[in-house]
Order: structure tokens, then C-alpha cells, then sequence
């Protein structure tokens, strides 16, 4: 991963823009959906199903799946912006259908495309880099919505096992990630930067476990795993031995990106990034 770099000059662009957000039923698409309506632009959001998709009155949910390009190309008319996904299906297949997307949205005339980068290089956001539209790459860090994990946990027996509780995480909180999708596509200035995304705290499991019992009112008790521990307890959940490794290794050795904290977030969007009490307080009727 690389720092984001200053972001240009940012123009005010008053005009109704129309965008299309793949990936909108998902955490961080949900919230670039909200961000572009709050910002007054049409927004399409794209999903495989639109009759069991649930948007805010405004949204025009449509019918398409980025493994079959074909299927989106009625929703590229008139877009402006489009946000991209680099992963598709339960398996988290990268997707390989990059060049025809982009040659799809470039004859559609589409000016803009940011990509949510998923931990390292892919088919589509290479060729995306490549596809002659002004990019913009999102690399947020972890989002502070994974600590929806431990919700069973905690309603059960107000308790959190994890391993490494004294592991740091610069977490994100996913609506900022949002807002920094939703300038990038709407405004001027982002074409061909990269966007390390983090919250404005380093936090260890100990503190995000504290932060999160204070705002739903009742302890929680960590109970610290062991790697060992930590691994059964992934199989059990069916997670394939690469994948635990892989989860192990970030927790054990978090890269510098993971655990020190940028500036992206006010930079890019003038507000300062929310901070984890933010988060826990709207979602503690969730560990209750």
C-alpha cells in the first residue's frame, strides 16, 4: 500500500450528478450510496437482486452483476461516477471482467471511478488504472464494522475471545470511507491518487472492547486466545486454511498502514474521521 498523496485543488460542482455504485447492498457501498444522496446526485445502486434490496427513498435500485458486464450496460447511461468492487460472490472471486466494465463505461461516458481496494492488487482495479478514466483508489484499513463479529458473543455471555488483544488497528469507520467515495466521484482533483483510509485512533482489542461496553452500559470481558485457539475457532466457522493464516499473520505482524493514522479522511472530505465512540454508540443496541 502507498500514503495517499495531497489531495488538488477541490472545485464545487453544484450540478445534479448521476452515479452508479456497485456493490451497494455491501458495508462501505451502502455508504457511498448515502453519501452521493445527501450530496443531492441520482444514484443508481446495483445488485444482483433488486427486489430484495432495501434503499432510501431516492435510490434507483438496478439489476446487474459485474461477472456478466452485459448486464450492467443500460445502468452506465447517463453516469457520471461509478464506484467499483474488485471481489465478487460468497467466495470473494476476484473478478477478471475489468477491461469490458471499463471500455462499457468509457462509451457510456463515465468521467469518474473510484475502486475499493481489497488488500492488494486485482484483474479489475488494474484495469481500471489502465482504462484511460480518471481513478480513484480507496484503501481503507479495518472497518470499524468487523467488531459486528463479536455481537453474538457478547449477548450470549458478555464476553469477547479473540487472539492478540494488544494488537493496534487505526479502524475505519465505514461511513467515512463513504464520504471519501463520494467526493472523489463527485468532485474534481482525485483523478490517479491512492487513498489509505483510517479512523483518528490506533486502538487495541482492550480498548475497542472497553469503548464498546461504556456505550451499551454493561461489562465485557475479553478473553485473550491462542493462536491455536484462535485457528480451531476460524474452522469451525468452515474459514479455508489460507484465509487463517492469512488472518493470523495480519493480527500477529499488523502492517504500519493497519496501525498509524492518516489524515485522509478530513483532507479529502473536510470533516475530521469519526471516532470509534462514534460507531459503538449507534450500533451498542446491537451487543445488548
Amino acid at each position: 500500500m502507498t500514503h495517499p498523496t495531497t489531495p488538488g485543488h477541490r472545485q464545487t460542482q453544484p450540478q445534479t450528478q448521476t452515479h452508479l455504485v456497485a456493490g451497494a447492498t455491501g458495508t462501505v457501498g451502502r455508504e457511498v450510496v448515502r453519501e452521493l444522496l445527501e450530496r443531492g446526485h441520482q444514484v443508481r445502486a446495483l445488485t444482483r437482486d433488486p427486489a430484495k434490496a432495501s434503499f432510501a427513498d431516492g435510490v434507483e435500485a438496478v439489476r446487474g452483476d459485474l461477472t456478466d458486464p452485459a448486464t450492467i450496460e443500460a445502468a452506465l447511461q447517463g453516469v457520471t461516477g461509478l464506484h467499483l468492487i474488485t471481489f465478487a460472490g460468497a467466495a470473494f472471486q476476484p473478478l477478471e471482467t475489468g477491461p469490458e466494465i471499463v471500455r462499457l463505461a468509457r462509451e457510456a461516458g463515465v468521467r469518474r471511478v473510484t475502486v475499493l481496494n481489497g488488500g492488494g492488487p486485482t484483474p479489475l482495479e488494474d484495469a481500471v488504472r489502465a482504462g484511460g478514466l480518471d481513478w480513484t483508489v480507496l484503501m481503507p484499513v479495518e472497518f470499524m464494522a468487523n467488531t459486528l463479529e463479536w455481537a453474538e458473543g457478547i449477548r450470549a455471555e458478555d464476553t469477547v475471545r479473540a487472539p492478540f488483544a494488544d494488537r493496534l488497528s487505526a479502524l475505519v469507520h465505514e461511513g467515512d470511507i463513504g464520504a471519501v467515495a463520494a467526493v472523489a466521484l463527485s468532485e474534481e482533483g482525485h483523478a490517479g491518487r491512492e487513498y489509505l483510509i483510517t479512523g483518528p485512533q490506533a486502538l487495541t482489542l482492550r480498548e475497542r472492547v472497553a469503548v464498546l461496553a461504556e456505550a451499551r452500559g454493561k461489562d465485557i470481558a475479553l478473553v485473550e486466545l491462542s493462536e491455536e485457539e484462535a485457528a480451531a475457532g476460524m474452522r469451525a466457522e468452515g474459514q479455508d486454511e489460507g484465509t487463517i493464516a492469512w488472518l493470523l499473520d495480519v493480527y500477529r505482524n499488523t502492517p504500519p498502514e493497519g496501525r498509524t493514522v492518516l489524515d485522509t479522511v478530513e483532507r479529502v472530505t473536510g470533516r475530521s474521521a469519526r471516532p470509534f465512540t462514534t460507531w459503538a454508540h449507534t450500533h451498542a443496541p446491537t451487543f445488548r
